[in-house]
């Protein structure tokens, strides 16, 4: 299974494709952090992003894409941003009719280092030991970004296979 995680955000959108199914060693494809300007007009940085996730749903190819949901935080300024890069990914996964999947922070930070409450450092040393690489992905876009892929590769293969025991069970009868 490969799966495009996206942290969405106006500024920084994290972007992370990992491969690998439950119980096997997960993969790095790449990762990167789309930027925009915040002297750039929202419609602008919004079609930026938009091109940005689109080159990499056609690059990567990936069967699923997870997104962060968006939720309340304690820095309200940065919610709108977030809620329209999120949408744009979404939009752009359902062009293509892939499955999307939104992970919250806390699910995302439990499923990589077994704390809901796991740091920014805590989720990137995580991500990085999982995917055994030398050192965490920087900026925290882009580890968040992982993670979010990560989880969906777990949570979401698991869902996948229980979803299709469960229409098996329901052909036979």
């Amino acid at each position: 299974m490969r799966v495009l995680g996206i942290d969405p955000g106006l500024t920084r959108c994290g972007m992370g494709v990992v491969e690998g199914t439950v119980g096997r060693p997960l993969s790095l494809v790449d990762v990167n952090v789309l930027r925009t300007g915040a002297g750039e007009p929202v419609a602008h940085r919004l079609v930026t992003i938009e091109r940005g996730i689109d080159a990499w749903l056609d690059e990567y190819a990936p069967d699923a894409v997870a997104v962060e949901r968006v939720f309340a935080r304690s820095d309200s300024s940065t919610i709108m941003g977030t809620a329209q890069a999120s949408g744009i990914a979404l939009v752009a996964a359902a062009r293509r009719g892939l499955p999307v999947a939104l992970h919250t922070p806390s699910e995302v930070k439990a499923a990589v280092s077994g704390s809901g409450r796991a740091d920014k450092a805590q989720v990137g040393a995580m991500v990085a030991r999982i995917l055994r690489l030398d050192a965490p992905p920087k900026p925290a876009d882009a580890a968040d970004a992982l993670a979010l892929a990560i989880t969906h590769v777990w949570r979401g293969g698991a869902q996948a296979r229980i979803e299709a025991a469960l229409a098996r069970q329901r052909s036979r009868a």
